[in-house]
């Protein structure tokens, strides 16, 4: 399996990364995320074991049996990954290029 196969293994899964990216900002509670990502509970709840599992994340125990979700030194480093996905999206990638070349260069 490719490196990039692996990753996708872990933070592949519709909603893994929109999870991480949130967890960027701090830590969350689980009712938090699942309010501010619209993700339904089942899907939450798979997500985040299957990315603590991958260490990408960890459960905080807080006051009164409440949890909270953190991102690992593992999960931190994807803030790269997600801030070029971002720029991407929003349709500024870095690197982008104009068709107009390729079809030059191909005729």
């Amino acid at each position: 399996m490719s490196d990039l196969a692996a990753a996708l293994d872990v933070v592949g899964a519709r909603w893994a990364l929109l999870i991480v990216a949130r967890l960027l900002d701090g830590p969350q509670r689980y009712g938090d995320l699942q309010r501010d990502l619209g993700v339904p509970t089942n899907i939450l709840a798979t997500r985040l074991r299957e990315l603590e599992g991958a260490g990408v994340l960890t459960r905080l125990l807080l006051h009164h049996n409440t949890r909270a979700y953190a991102l690992t030194e593992r999960g931190l480093a994807l803030r790269e990954v997600v801030t070029a996905l971002e720029r991407w999206g929003a349709g500024g990638a870095v690197g982008e290029h104009d068709d107009d070349d390729d079809e030059e260069e191909s005729g």
